[in-house]
């Protein structure tokens, strides 16, 4: 991260608030799209693809009511943040 002048997107030990949407997020991440597929008989590139699936489909369509009922990337569009 300091080598590329990259800062971390979640909290460091001891920052609840921003670890708890980190944790929320690969716990419905393992919940919705790797556990019920049963990944211990899967290959590393299948469980990559799931774990790929599962990220744009949270980005581009999964809604919240808290984004006013967009997805991430629509609502940052929306606000002028993304292309």
């Amino acid at each position: 991260m300091d080598r590329y002048g990259l800062i971390r997107s979640t909290g460091a030990k001891g920052c609840s608030p921003d670890n708890a949407a980190a944790e929320g997020f690969f716990g419905r991440m393992k919940t919705e799209s790797v556990h019920p597929e049963h990944w211990e008989e899967r290959t590393r590139d299948e469980v990559l693809a799931l774990i790929d699936d599962c990220i744009r489909w949270c980005n581009h369509e999964r809604i919240k009511r808290s984004l006013g009922w967009m997805g991430p990337v629509q609502y940052r569009q929306s606000q002028g943040m993304a292309a």
